[in-house]
């Protein structure tokens, strides 16, 4: 696990009264225990990645209230456990990365949302979107109207989110309906505080046991003939008794303000940029309080008819502040205002950008604009003079750098066991020429980076395999897949190995077993091994013997499997080359071993600390440069791209050229020996052991080194 929670762990177990510090995410976790679950599922991703690992940390506290937590292989199966709620009433909830985890659990949601349910069902998504995010800049609110599930968009700050949490379980069984709740990335990680509740230990649990099962009732089930009542169900009892629920308990919220002419629609979870943009306009004072109507929409599906034509009846001009394309909601409001013969002006994608984050500067410059045609009485300098004084500071910067800031690609981290597999597969590209490589999502798609440019597609999670099943029918050379063992277990093991098997496909898979689900934060995973206290004390990796991916395969039909160990480069490169060109027709699959780096150094460190706080001989191993020996051409940067390996000014004057360098940050994984020998470069490369604490053999073996060097060194 990427970090220890036991500080929030404490914070869960406040009572009422008391006061919640923290971030957005973890307050939700909060607020679910206040609202009575009876469980919990996901899978694992950013933004949303800590609820889950709070609540596998605690499940000791959360067997008390009888709270069941379930780290999930996917989205579709954390979407099936809301199938408990169909036919029981008890609440759950379920969270994953959206919008590509909502891809993986659609079908799930489809079948969950036809016959809706009785108990309070709450879907937690991190809409990973805009400037920090790590996947396809789509939205969740298309599966929110295609499903008829009702989405949440609370404004980020703390009660808000909490208040929200709460009253979605209520939405949810007072309309039979599932609600999702969408929570930006920025939403998330907000810091704030409060006053928390009692936690209410479910009714129905595993502390108290449901004696008998539910009764059969086929209008519970998504098949047909009942799926034609449910959809009757959905737009005619369901949908509005959501909107009656939301308007008595004023989900929504209506600030007024003095410019009565005009007013902003907004999405809850945009309501700190947008007034952050109204204050730099001077249209909000520093407390927030807009001197502009604002209606903030907390419920974006569904719309309140009433509510909408209300705020705008009377109103000169009002502008939809929607993130995100398409305007779904500028549409629905659009069609609404029509409906009702309102005549007001309405405004959206067309002074804001259709794609993109929007922030402060975006939305100063839409509301200017808006600002110009409906309201020009109002005195804009202040926003115009702040539009002027972010150019000049960009210019000064310019000015100052010399130009444009460098691009800094992401990298893998330093030491990472993948990194020598790729280097290995620039090596064999060398020998046999370019290869067709499908890539994955997972900290291998670093690669697609400098210095090794990797990848031709990247499908989604798990479906690197599937997605070269075409090519390697066309193809001269035998493409390549690319999948980590949390893609595997995700979603490759059926899409694509099983695929190939079944279609006797000739491809070749490259599994990076390094024992975790580690771009997530190194959750566990089927094949994460157990730990031998005495191996990893000695720092060997913790993949080694574990074989749960290899019996697998096996099991499968898998004929042609080889192993190897990431950071040999030599060995990985001549078994990539001997997949290539073997005989054998058929998938070929290469497990590299090597255990994430991250967790191996976490689990290291503590351990080095103790031996040398006990006085206890300890060994560290770094790597460095003989400065005469390198000839400066700096392959070995270009093949491994680590952190640590840079380059620095030649300490011989004669020399033009820099040198190739190893920082303090090197973990002595080897890796810039193993390219160097495997791509037979100058031997610039030494290794260095740091013995602290050395024994008395370790001194004389030290003397003895530096007399006998000092022998042969000229006078």
């Amino acid at each position: 696990m990427e970090r220890s929670f036991h500080t929030e762990i404490e914070a869960l177990k406040l009572g009422a009264g008391e006061t919640f510090h923290g971030e957005g995410i973890l307050a939700v976790t909060k607020a679910l225990l206040q609202s009575g679950v009876t469980y919990v599922g996901g899978y694992q991703g950013s933004p949303i990645s800590h609820l889950l690992d709070v609540m596998v940390q605690s499940r000791d506290y959360l067997d008390e209230l009888g709270v069941h937590v379930e780290a999930c292989t996917n989205e579709s199966s954390a979407a099936a456990m809301l199938a408990t709620s169909i036919m029981y009433p008890v609440r759950g909830a379920v969270t994953w990365k959206s919008v590509v985890g909502t891809n993986v659990a659609s079908d799930a949601l489809s079948n969950l949302a036809s016959p809706g349910v009785m108990g309070g069902a709450l879907i937690v998504v991190g809409e990973d979107y805009g400037e920090g995010a790590s996947v396809i800049q789509e939205r969740t609110h298309a599966f929110a109207l295609k499903s008829a599930l009702w989405l949440l968009d609370p404004r980020p700050n703390l009660p808000s989110i909490v208040h929200l949490t709460e009253k979605a379980f209520e939405l949810s069984e007072a309309s039979n309906t599932p609600v999702m709740m969408e929570l930006r990335i920025r939403t998330c990680h907000v810091q704030g505080s409060f006053t928390t509740s009692d936690n209410i230990a479910p009714a129905i649990s595993g502390r108290h046991l449901q004696q008998d099962a539910a009764a059969f009732s086929y209008d519970r089930l998504s098949h047909p003939p009942a799926t034609f009542r449910h959809e009757k169900l959905k737009y005619e009892v369901r949908m509005p008794a959501a909107r009656r629920f939301i308007e008595e308990h004023k989900l929504n919220e209506l600030f007024e303000g003095e410019h009565a002419s005009v007013g902003l629609i907004l999405q809850g979870g945009l309501y700190n940029t947008v007034i952050r943009a109204l204050q730099e306009a001077g249209l909000a004072d520093a407390m927030g309080n807009s001197r502009v109507p604002l209606l903030v929409l907390n419920v974006v599906y569904p719309l309140l008819p009433q509510q909408i034509t209300d705020f705008c009846a009377g109103k000169r001009a009002v502008l939809v502040v929607e993130e995100g394309q398409p305007e779904f909601i500028e549409q629905d409001i659009a069609t609404l205002l029509r409906r009702a013969d309102v005549s007001t002006r309405l405004h959206g994608k067309d002074l804001l950008p259709m794609g993109g984050e929007y922030t402060a500067e975006l939305l100063l410059k839409g509301l200017l604009g808006f600002l110009a045609q409906h309201l020009p009485a109002f005195d804009a300098t202040a926003g115009t003079a702040y539009g002027a004084e972010l150019a000049t500071v960009r210019e000064h910067a310019a000015v100052e750098l010399g130009g444009g800031v460098p691009a800094r690609p992401p990298n893998f981290c330093t030491g990472c066991p993948e990194r020598p597999v790729f280097a290995a597969l620039k090596l064999v590209e060398r020998e046999v020429g370019k290869l067709h490589i499908s890539t994955d999502i997972g900290c291998h798609s670093f690669a697609t980076f400098e210095p090794f440019s990797f990848g031709n597609s990247i499908l989604g999670y798990g479906m690197s395999m599937a997605s070269s099943a075409a090519v390697k029918n066309f193809s001269a050379k035998r493409p390549i897949a690319i999948m980590g063992d949390g893609g595997f277990w995700h979603n490759g093991l059926l899409s694509g190995v099983s695929s190939t098997l079944l279609n006797q496909g000739d491809g070749i898979l490259v599994i990076m077993k390094n024992g975790y689900t580690s771009a997530t934060g190194t959750q566990e995973t089927m094949s994460t091994p157990a730990s031998d206290a005495r191996m990893l004390a000695e720092g060997a990796s913790a993949t080694v013997n574990e074989l749960t991916i290899e019996n697998t395969l096996k099991g499968m039909g898998v004929q042609w499997m080889k192993t190897v160990h990431n950071y040999r480069v030599s060995r990985v490169r001549d078994v990539l080359k001997e997949a290539i060109n073997s005989p054998f027709k058929g998938l070929k699959v290469v497990i590299a071993e090597g255990e994430c780096q991250l967790e191996r150094q976490r689990r290291l460190k503590p351990i080095l600390a103790r031996r040398l706080k006990a006085g206890l001989r300890s060994v560290r191993t770094r790597y460095g440069v003989d400065e005469d020996t390198c000839t400066g051409d700096h392959s070995c940067v270009r093949l491994s791209g680590c952190p640590t390996l840079t380059v620095k000014p030649s300490g011989d004057p004669l020399r033009r050229e820099p040198v190739a360098h190893v920082t303090n940050g090197c973990v002595g994984c080897g890796l810039c020996g193993e390219v160097a020998d495997a791509a037979v470069l100058c031997p610039s490369f030494h290794k260095i052991e740091i013995v602290t604490h050395p024994s008395v053999w370790d001194r004389l073996t030290d003397r003895l080194n530096r007399f006998f060097i000092g022998l042969l060194q000229p006078a």
